[in-house]
């Protein structure tokens, strides 16, 4: 563990120090004298102070005018750069805001083709001073958001971290019922590449890290991760991306070149707040991969195709992580309509030895993005994912096995669950799980957005969640736009346990800190870890959930 902490306490070292130079080359950058304001500022805006410029630019962003639309020049020729994208490009199908995307999600690189920067009331408050146009055109920002979240459910006996059961659980990230926490507070420092032009070379970097509860899903084990596995902590800090991008526009008809940790490539949604279409996680999303440390190349071919390489240390794991790392390549390809209303993304998003490690799932994965009309669109995913030689959770022997491999203190909590073998005589057997889930998607108007989400997903050896069997779960949220600065996000959400076969052996899957069925003779479990205890209520657990949940996402 000592090692561990030596490793975690460079790595946030050098963090530090990408950060430092990172606002360096921005802060050079945009220091070339009296470049000016950028055109929109208000007059004078150049000779006002920072705050009263913020102040300015979070009232514009909070109560935009209304701006006049004048019909375009169909003769005038084609502005990449106003567009957004380049001519031969489709535009983008949707619009962010409302939705958290503008063209179809593509993980582990820039949208090739397509402007990246972003902009923000921060950000516009630093482009209206003295050097502001110099600032905009180092293309080096700084944003982020505070996100609270709370949530009343059916459920009620509250989350248990050693068995990692009970509460909202297997719903994720509104885990601890009748809540209100703040879930993320996040800090992005950033330089995106112009990946729109095809006559230079360019280059660009991302260090992110997040502070809340929200932690506890974004860890990769060797990185910080002692405040969850070991220290128990219910907040905690997680330096969720950091890593260099390279745009080669003459590779073909673009290439980029990710090198460092980033969110895992294929999904829908993702860790950060913004970048999801509800407030809660689908299951889907729950149990599959999060974050690499690796390199991953995206070469686009064409207008319409685009392929992935990816290699990288495995699934939530340190590449510094001697044990559990798995130098593990990926693959997928991404089709394109020539309209843009739809997009295929099937990826092998890892395959290595197959053995059981930390989180060392396999997962075979495909997306489709489907727009209707300007107001309906629809997102779905599907996986499945297994490892081979996981250890048998219901037999002594596997149990013993789990707990050499995942020792306390490190590991105190959050280690991965063994499997529930068809054959507990069995110390290891193959475990599986499939899932899939889809969204439609309605906008009413630029500030007002409703989803309706409906997951599936068969744990079929209980590995994934502890509880053996098949889950159903369908959210139904509405987001609304405060300008383009505050989002506020309700939704009523119900899940169920569609089969149990162990529940004599668990209990049913929610509301169950005990994890273990109902017993009229002991109406009490204890857990103890580090000279604590703790005590629930054994009532085997529930087979199905209600949750009234929401939250606010701040921009800045």
């Amino acid at each position: 563990m000592v090692h561990a902490r030596i490793v975690t306490a460079r790595m946030q070292r050098a963090i530090i120090a990408a950060c430092a130079i990172s606002v360096c080359l921005g802060l050079g950058t945009a220091a070339r004298a009296d470049s000016g304001p950028v055109d929109g500022c208000p007059k004078g805006s150049d000779s006002a102070g920072f705050w009263k410029r913020l102040s300015q630019s979070y009232e514009r962003h909070l109560f935009p005018a209304d701006v006049p639309t004048t019909a375009s020049d169909p003769n005038a020729p084609f502005d990449a750069e106003s567009a957004g994208y380049r001519q031969e490009l489709p535009p983008p199908p949707v619009s962010n805001p409302p939705w958290p995307y503008a063209v179809w999600n593509e993980g582990g690189t820039e949208l090739i083709g397509y402007e990246n920067m972003y902009s923000s009331a921060l950000m516009d408050a630093v482009y209206c001073g003295s050097n502001g146009k110099a600032w905009k055109d180092s293309r080096f920002v700084i944003y982020g958001w505070i996100e609270p979240g709370g949530n009343i459910s059916t459920s009620n006996l509250g989350f248990n971290k050693l068995s990692g059961t009970g509460g909202n659980f297997p719903a994720a990230y509104s885990y601890q019922p009748d809540t209100i926490q703040l879930d993320q507070a996040a800090l992005y420092f950033e330089r995106t590449p112009d990946e729109i032009q095809r006559d230079h070379v360019d280059w660009g970097f991302r260090v992110a890290g997040i502070y809340g509860t929200d932690y506890k899903y974004t860890f990769s084990n060797g990185i910080l991760s002692y405040q969850y596995t070991e220290q128990e902590r219910l907040y905690g800090f997680d330096p969720v991306m950091y890593y260099l991008d390279f745009y080669f526009p003459k590779f073909l008809d673009g290439e980029n070149l990710r090198v460092g940790r980033y969110i895992s490539i294929p999904d829908i949604e993702a860790q950060l707040a913004p970048n999801n279409l509800t407030y809660s996680h689908s299951l889907l999303y729950t149990y599959d991969p999060y974050t690499q440390n690796g390199i991953v190349s995206t070469t686009m071919l064409n207008k319409n195709w685009r392929v992935q390489l990816e290699i990288s240390s495995g699934n939530d794991i340190s590449p510094t992580d001697k044990h559990f790392r798995q130098w593990t390549p990926a693959a997928c390809i991404i089709y394109t309509t020539d309209s843009g209303n739809d997009a295929l993304y099937p990826c092998m998003n890892g395959l290595n030895n197959q053995n059981f490690g930390w989180n060392n799932i396999q997962h075979a994965v495909a997306t489709w993005y489907h727009k209707f009309d300007e107001h309906w669109h629809m997102d779905s995913e599907a996986w499945y994912m297994w490892q081979n030689h996981t250890p048998d959770s219901l037999n002594a022997q596997g149990q013993a096995v789990l707990a050499a491999m995942f020792p306390p203190p490190e590991y105190n909590i959050g280690a991965p669950s063994g499997a529930q073998c068809n054959n507990t005589a069995l110390v290891y057997c193959a475990s599986h799980e499939w899932a899939v889930v889809n969204y439609v998607n309605y906008q009413h108007d630029p500030h007002n957005i409703w989803t309706w989400r409906t997951d599936y997903m068969d744990d079929n050896t209980g590995q994934r969640t502890g509880f053996k069997g098949a889950f159903a779960e369908f959210d139904l949220s509405y987001t609304h736009w405060i300008g383009d600065v505050v989002e506020l996000r309700p939704e009523a959400r119900y899940e169920r346990q569609v089969s149990a076969p162990n529940a004599a052996i668990t209990g049913f899957a929610y509301d169950n800190p005990c994890y273990a069925p109902a017993n009229a003779a002991s109406s009490i479990c204890t857990f103890s870890s580090g000279g604590r205890t703790a005590t629930f209520t054994k009532n085997g657990g529930k087979r199905s959930q209600a949750m009234l949940a929401m939250d606010a996402v701040f921009h800045f």
